[in-house]
């Protein structure tokens, strides 16, 4: 197909990412919300099938309350990245900020985003002191023994790393910063990055939170 001046049609899809949304997150955090989703679900069923008086509506205000915190500080948290942008899901915010606007990503006690002059924290990315001090210590037994391959960043590329399958010598919160700023690094130029950070409020959390918790006060104030 031709577009109406005689040039060949690229199709609409042409100027978009050259591939997916790559995910990064914790999954010790996403295993761990779930035993609590599924603790918490069996107690509160319990409680509304055997309690009595208030007991059920307490339980059932209380639900809210305890679900939505963590699905958000547990299940939601999540980094994804393209060639334009990258867009961090923290439990009550996500930051989208194409990559032109990146200043910078640092990974100290927590992983941190520099973009439009503020800092962020990364909550997808936890930093494992003690995976770091593994990691240092592998890489230090590498050099003395002089074996450089395991030093290697060996993820292909387009590949999201994950904790221990790609360089032994580095923590899987270091591996990706260093992933995410070399695509800020690539992308930076890319006109379709261009753009200022957006920050937008979850509030299909802290909505029915927030009335879980008016009416579990007003239902513990009327006993």
């Amino acid at each position: 197909m031709t577009d109406s001046d005689g040039t060949p049609d690229q199709g609409s899809a042409a100027p978009e990412q050259k591939y997916a949304d790559r995910v990064q997150r914790s999954v010790p955090g996403i295993i761990a919300g779930v035993m609590l989703l599924a603790i918490a679900g069996w107690l509160i069923i319990d409680a509304v099938i055997n309690g009595t008086g208030r007991t059920p509506w307490i339980a059932l205000a209380a639900a809210p309350v305890f679900a939505f915190p963590v699905i958000a500080y547990t299940l939601r948290p999540a980094v994804l990245s393209n060639d334009r942008r990258l867009l961090v899901r923290n439990p009550l915010r996500t930051i989208d900020v194409p990559w032109a606007s990146v200043e910078g990503l640092k990974a100290g006690y927590s992983v941190e985003l520099f973009a439009g002059g503020k800092k962020y924290q990364v909550w997808a990315v936890p930093v494992s002191l003690r995976q770091r001090k593994r990691a240092n210590r592998t890489a230090a037994r590498a050099a003395a023994s002089g074996d450089t391959t395991s030093s290697r960043w060996s993820v292909p590329a387009g590949r999201t790393a994950r904790p221990g399958q790609s360089d032994p010598t580095r923590a899987w919160s270091d591996q990706v910063v260093s992933e995410l700023q070399e695509l800020a690094d690539t992308n930076a130029a890319n006109p379709l990055a261009a753009g200022e950070a957006r920050v937008t409020w979850c509030w299909w959390i802290i909505a029915p939170t927030l009335v879980g918790l008016v009416a579990l006060v007003a239902l513990i104030a009327a006993t």
